[in-house]
């Protein structure tokens, strides 16, 4: 299985590209904070990681989130390689995550307010309109019972013994 989760900050704004066929593509660097802090300096070190996106979700990379932004991103990884220009023996190898989805993960005050939806921070015509607002839903009382609705079409397994796995 190959599947990366990321959290972190837009270290630049997203550049949106097509390619020559008219297909959207993104290439982002998000820096990740590590879970300890350097004994030496006493900072917090980062890791710095390359995405890249493809149509919808690059559109959607460049048009909602900016530099510092907070972004999760989920994806895979992919690595490859290519020569340099200049010295025809010299091979580069790239990491990077192949992006599938991204989620805002900033606080309303990041986002402007807004939970993350609505206008960006830049001059890009936006057709994006928010969800609906949603009522929270409301709390039991704390006698009630719980409530599983119709279980007649669930049948009652007693043994495992017909599972593939």
């Amino acid at each position: 299985m190959n599947k990366v989760i990321l959290m972190g900050r837009l270290t630049a704004d997203p550049e949106l590209r097509q390619t020559q066929s008219g297909v959207s593509s993104c290439r982002f660097t998000v820096a990740v904070n590590r879970n300890f802090v350097d004994k030496q300096s006493g900072e917090r070190q980062a890791d710095f990681i390359t995405c890249v996106a493809w149509r919808q979700t690059a559109e959607f990379v460049t048009r909602y989130f900016n530099k510092g932004s907070m972004i999760c991103v989920e994806g895979s990884l992919r690595t490859g390689s290519y020569q340099d220009r200049n010295h025809s023996d010299v091979t580069h190898y790239t990491t990077d995550v192949y992006v599938d989805n991204v989620e805002f993960t900033g606080s309303k005050k990041e986002s402007g307010g807004n939970g993350g939806y609505g206008a960006p921070q830049n001059n890009y015509n936006n057709n994006y309109s928010a969800p609906p607002q949603q009522a929270a839903p409301q709390q039991p009382a704390a006698n009630d019972s719980m409530s599983y609705g119709n279980l007649s079409d669930f049948e009652e397994i007693l043994s495992d013994g017909d599972v593939p796995f």
